[in-house]
């Protein structure tokens, strides 16, 4: 077996094959910790979380307000390049933010909307009426369901229906682009909780 360096990497040769060996340059970083440290950073992580909880309820508020802002905004002046993205961008925040805060179903809700205005090939052709039921849904999910509440049915149909709905419109919309069928029927990427 034969060593050889070649700048900062390891090589090592044997009869049959070479195994390389990277450096690697965050080594340096790592802290090892003794067995007396008590600080673990992932506790410390959920604790800041269980204090920023109360924040949760009123960022959703929030988010939903711009979400509907969005909305107004497309149906009042249509589809524009801006319109389309500060619409898309709103629904993605939701899809990102809903499960962390305690709302999941929202989140499902959001990505089919996210889904419908990514794969639609012309959002002039979008049914208006389906982005308004995804819009109204979430900021019905967020309103009306508490993360204790009993209701978690209702929003569990709810959500299935319209991603049912919207993938219903995709494929339809997509049937001459196959390329974009099979982003179409990927399955959800959000977390079931």
């Amino acid at each position: 077996m034969a060593k050889d360096k070649t700048g900062s990497l390891k090589v090592e040769t044997f009869e049959a094959h070479q195994v390389i060996t990277q450096p690697n340059p965050l080594r340096k970083f790592v802290r090892h910790a003794d067995d007396r440290d008590t600080d673990d950073p992932i506790a410390r992580a959920e604790e800041a979380l269980a204090g920023l909880s109360g924040e949760f309820k009123s960022w959703m508020d929030e988010e939903c307000a711009r979400l509907a802002h969005a909305f107004e905004v497309v149906a009042k002046d249509g589809f524009t390049s801006q319109n389309r993205e500060e619409l898309f961008r709103a629904a993605h925040d939701i899809k990102g933010d809903a499960t962390t805060f305690g709302y999941p179903k929202a989140a499902v809700a959001a990505e089919s909307l996210c889904r419908i205005l990514e794969h639609a090939p012309e959002l002039t052709t979008v049914p208006s009426d389906l982005i308004a039921h995804h819009v109204h849904a979430i900021q019905a999910i967020v309103r009306e369901l508490p993360k204790s509440s009993s209701k978690k049915d209702t929003a569990d149909e709810l959500s299935v229906r319209l991603r049912k709905l919207a993938d219903e419109f995709l494929i339809e919309a997509n049937r001459d682009r196959p390329e974009h069928l099979e982003a179409v029927l990927a399955p959800s990427i959000v977390p079931a909780d």
